[in-house]
């Protein structure tokens, strides 16, 4: 399932892309990306460094998934729960998604390059972060905490995006975003632990089991929300912030209520919906107090 992928049509195409790249999951990191702007901007984002910012997350955002899906091809085909997507499957070939990735990392560094000098400087290093976190899991049960790593630096871009420097209050977000992300991306690995086990790929319950890798997802989702909470104060946030990083800790809190070591059945609502919920409370209701305030 490794060669030239069957003729597809226009539309076909364009929809396995978007599956490729997982582009419905732009909504974890997005919205904290668009609060740092606003917070840093303090208030409106003009329109040019708006735009900028926007097509340098979904630049990013797609050359890492088409990166990912490109260099998981083989493993992916081996695995019963992922040999029916697009790569290992052969409606898309290797170098269509080489080509997704080369030409989205080229949009990135010239998005970056657009907002100021900063940016420009640090897009490639996050672009190797990006593409890098791809081979963790061949090596390493941290992979989980590099991937909350990626996603975390977008409040840092977004702030230097309009600023042209970093301060703490990104910092604070970054790290709620990180450990958010890795306690969620421990519960979504569970599905794979068997498989891992026998191919040799690390990940938090491959290595100890769902039990103690749940506990450690929900030691990385509390320090979240202390993270989360150091937000809202160095930014003096109102009452809608806080509602958001409330609504937030509950839907942490309900995700790991319908998780158990023996019960995954719930994994898609814990890892789509419950996450869904926890970016879109915090960015928006962040992003509308500020308005408000």
């Amino acid at each position: 399932m490794d060669g030239s992928a069957r003729p597809v049509g226009f539309r076909t195409s364009v929809r396995e892309t978007a599956e490729m790249i997982k582009l419905s999951h732009s909504v974890f990191a997005l919205p904290f990306a668009l609060l740092s702007g606003f917070r840093a901007a303090g208030g409106m984002i003009p329109w040019r460094p708006l735009a900028a910012i926007l097509v340098a997350m979904v630049s990013a955002r797609t050359a890492a998934m088409a990166f990912n899906r490109l260099l998981d091809r083989r493993i992916d085909a081996a695995n019963p729960r992922t040999a029916s997507r697009a790569l290992p499957a052969g409606r898309l070939s290797p170098r269509f998604a080489a080509a997704v990735c080369a030409i989205a990392s080229i949009v990135f560094v010239a998005s970056a390059a657009a907002l100021n000098r900063l940016a420009l400087v640090l897009s490639l290093p996050t672009l190797f972060l990006l593409l890098f976190y791809s081979a963790t899991k061949r090596f390493t049960s941290l992979s989980h905490a590099i991937l909350g790593l990626c996603l975390g630096i977008a409040p840092a871009g977004a702030w230097i995006a309009i600023r042209g420097h970093l301060e703490l209050p990104p910092v604070w977000l970054g790290l709620a975003v990180l450990f958010w992300t890795a306690g969620f991306d421990v519960i979504y690995s569970l599905q794979d632990q068997e498989f891992d086990r026998r191919t040799g790929l690390h990940s938090l319950p491959a290595r100890w089991g769902a039990g103690p890798a749940l506990a450690f997802s929900g030691f990385f989702h509390a320090a979240a929300v202390g993270f989360f909470i150091l937000f809202g104060r160095a930014v003096a946030g109102g009452a809608l912030l806080w509602v958001g990083i409330a609504v937030a800790a509950a839907g942490l809190a309900w995700q790991h209520a319908i998780i158990g070591p023996g019960d995954l059945s719930r994994v898609d609502a814990a890892f789509f919906t419950a996450n869904g919920v926890v970016s879109l409370a915090v960015g928006l209701l962040g992003v509308a107090d500020l308005w408000i305030g």
